[in-house]
């Protein structure tokens, strides 16, 4: 549990976001993984599709995080609703672009997000500029496969239910397969849209061609 407060830097007026959240009793001195992702995936070269953080501290019932805020934004949930429900083709693309650039960079820098969704992505709405937000579900890359699954259930993979385990990358993969469906028709998938999709029954082929392969290297993996 925790609150999300914002603020005004008074010496040059920066927009930041302050994020309290409560640790859970007998909580252990290292380092929130949360906090240590976002340390991780700020490490190196700005990434603008990545949420800045501008400080931290851990207290031993809570731990604060400052990051920017960016002036004006909504999460993506918001901004496809405010769109009638759907985007059009080339928004989406622009919006994919830049949350494709931004797992990217957090799985070169060690950082699997595990919740990636609309929910997760702030839109500037001048600008059009994109940005991944919350890593509290995320973990540390690795080959192996995980045991238990943190996240969204709508962005669940397959492998889930097959066997329990997934992987990081394909399951990435999988998720902006979904994200990318949810932005351009509204809801998320049944089987029977993902069978029209490999058919090619209603959006440009080639936006169908990427939503199949993102859904298809899943599939190829638990098979």
């Amino acid at each position: 549990f925790g609150l999300v407060y914002e603020g005004t830097r008074c010496k040059d007026g920066l927009k930041f976001s302050m994020k309290s959240i409560f640790n859970h009793p007998g909580h252990p001195k290292r380092l929130p993984i949360e906090i240590g992702l976002m340390l991780m995936a700020n490490k190196g070269p700005s990434v603008p599709q990545i949420i800045e953080l501008l400080d931290w501290e851990d207290n031993t019932d809570h731990y604060v995080m400052v990051m920017e805020r960016p002036v004006p934004c909504v999460d993506l949930f918001s901004f496809v609703d405010h769109h009638g429900g759907s985007l059009d083709e080339g928004t989406a693309r622009n919006i994919m672009r830049q949350v494709i650039d931004a797992a990217k960079t957090c799985c070169e820098r060690g950082v699997f997000h595990r919740d990636l969704k609309l929910e997760n992505l702030l839109v500037n709405q001048d600008t059009m500029e994109v940005k991944l937000i919350d890593f509290r579900c995320g973990a540390l890359m690795k080959n192996s496969a995980f045991k238990s699954f943190s996240g969204t259930r709508a962005y669940c993979p397959p492998e889930v239910k097959a066997n329990g385990r997934y992987h990081a990358k394909p399951t990435l993969v999988w998720t902006l397969g979904i994200l990318l469906f949810a932005m351009v028709c509204g809801h998320f998938p049944t089987d029977l849209d993902l069978n029209m999709i490999s058919e090619n029954n209603w959006i440009r082929p080639e936006c169908c061609q990427m939503i199949c392969d993102c859904l298809q290297l899943v599939k190829l993996f638990v098979g």
